[in-house]
């Protein structure tokens, strides 16, 4: 979904990936963050990406009952406004995530589960 800060794409993840435990992982949904040299210099990317780590942590018990936290992949892409504009960031987020969140509640798994 598409904001004026933010994209966020999710995906049900694969259940063999699901399956597998890293040593340390936290039971919970993979998240990825892409903060690219647009949004500024190493000090402001590592700031916009820490936000959006902060955000992600406290949205993942907003998962609905129906999906399984620990088969989401999601990836979050900060456009440069996330930057310019931080107040703006949690607000995109919070709508972002609870959409994408949603849509895959109401569609069912592709290929047998392979999604």
């Amino acid at each position: 979904m598409s904001r004026p800060t933010l994209i966020v794409h999710a995906v049900r993840a694969p259940e063999d990936v699901a399956a597998t435990t890293d040593v340390g992982r936290r039971p919970g949904p993979r998240i990825g963050f892409v903060v690219s040299r647009a949004l500024g210099n190493a000090v402001t990317r590592n700031r916009v990406k820490r936000r959006l780590r902060h955000l992600a942590a406290a949205h993942v018990s907003d998962t609905p009952a129906g999906i399984d936290p620990t088969r989401i992949d999601i990836v979050v892409r900060a456009l440069p406004s996330a930057a310019t504009d931080p107040g703006k960031v949690p607000t995109d987020f919070g709508s972002a995530w609870l959409e994408v969140v949603s849509r895959l509640t109401a569609r069912p798994d592709r290929d047998g589960g392979a999604r």
